[in-house]
This record gives structure tokens, sequence and C-alpha cells, in this order.
């Protein structure tokens, strides 16, 4: 399939995704909105079901140059379960094209470290933290102070953090978390599903606002985050 250009509820500073990677995801997040959509297109249960696998064709996507392309927008490239060879032959079509800017995304950054002699030299490498307390019950990601720690440890790369869908958390713990991390920027979301899931206050979701803007951090809302900001 062709390079996606960016739409939705995507972030807004990407302008084009695309994937590799085939497969049920491995962290099996309750809200997760690939296995929403696969329950109702059958397209999709048969791409984002069974095993983890690589779409050949879509190797023969050319990225052309000046992109900001958000790799795996629709699976965990970097989860524990995704063979190496795999992650390995992705991030090698992303070298082939060196004029563009690459964004990864992931619920176990401590893989990074892994394969950082391996990814394109431009490149933003982003972790999901939804809360700081533990979520086994809707995740089977690593917990989330393991992902803080493991993006802390990546010192000087180009660095971002997403906490969405914005889940119940302790102010300043989460807020201490992104302020060692020290990311470029950070996205900020609500659930938009109508999951039913611990959600802060409006009192907290401000607090940890007002604490970013104390460490200096740039916050980027999506505007699904409204509903919890009244």
């Amino acid at each position: 399939m062709p390079l996606n250009k960016c739409k939705g509820q995507m972030y807004s500073w990407i302008s084009h995704t695309h994937t590799h990677l085939a497969g049920k995801c491995p962290h099996g997040c309750s809200y997760c909105a690939i296995q929403a959509m696969a329950k109702r297109f059958p397209a999709m249960k048969d791409k984002y079901s069974g095993p983890l696998r690589l779409i050949e064709d879509e190797f023969k996507v050319k990225y052309g140059t000046g992109k900001t392309i958000f790799i795996e927008n629709c699976n965990d490239l970097f989860a524990e379960e995704v063979p190496g060879d795999l992650v390995l032959r992705i991030l090698t079509h992303c070298s082939l094209w060196p004029e563009n800017t690459y964004v990864f995304q992931t619920k176990n950054p401590g893989r990074y470290s892994k394969f950082i002699d391996f990814l394109p030299a431009n490149r933003i490498l982003g972790c999901t933290i939804e809360t700081n307390r533990d979520m086994s019950t809707i995740s089977q990601a690593p917990h989330p102070e393991k992902r803080a720690s493991a993006m802390l440890l990546l010192g000087r790369e180009r660095k971002f953090v997403t906490i969405e869908p914005v889940l119940d958390f302790d102010v300043d713990d989460l807020a201490a978390w992104i302020g060692f991390i020290k990311p470029e920027f950070l996205n900020l979301g609500a659930d938009s599903k109508g999951h039913s899931m611990p959600e802060p206050t409006v009192e907290k979701v401000h607090a940890l606002v007002d604490k970013l803007k104390e460490y200096g951090i740039e916050l980027r809302e999506k505007h699904n985050l409204e509903r919890l900001m009244r």
C-alpha cells in the first residue's frame, strides 16, 4: 500500500505513517483502537490478528524526502515478542531514505538500546506512559516505571512522551518522571472511545499541566483532552 498521509486523531506534527508489521500486538491493551477496528472491518482483522509477520509489499514503498514518518503506528515494533530480524528489516528500509525524520513509539523503550546502531540517523524516539501506577489489568506492556527508566537512559536522544489515554495518576510522581526524562515535548490526550478506565480528576490534569510547565516541557494537548479539562 502507499505511504499514508497523516489525518484524523494522529499527531499534527506527523506528515505520514507507514506499517510493515502485521499480526496482533502482544501488549493486549484493553483500549487498543486497532483491535477495535479489527472487530469491525474484515481486512483489518486479517491484518492485525495472528502471529507477528512482515508484509513484503510494504518494502516496495519509496519514502522520498522531507517527510516526518511515524513507523508502525498500528503495532509496537519494539515489543519483546517482535523477532529481531523483523525489526532490522524495517529499520533498514527506513535508512534507505535518510532525508526524512522517522518517528518511533513504543511501550517497551528498553529495547531501543538494542537497535540504536541500526536506527535511522534522523529519528525521534517516543514512549507511551499512561500513568505512574500499575496497569496490569489494562495492558500486558511493561510497568510504566520501567518504561520511564528506559527513556531516561536514552540520554541525549531526541525523545518524546505520550500520555494517552491518560489514566488516574499521582501528580508529583508522574511529573517527576517526565521531568527526569527531559523529552523534547509531551503529547497529552484522553480516552475518546469510552472504555470506562480510571481517569484523573479535572484538578489533577490541571495540576499535571502546571508541573510540566515548571519543568519547562513543551506540552502538545490533543483535542480529546478537552473532556477532562472542563
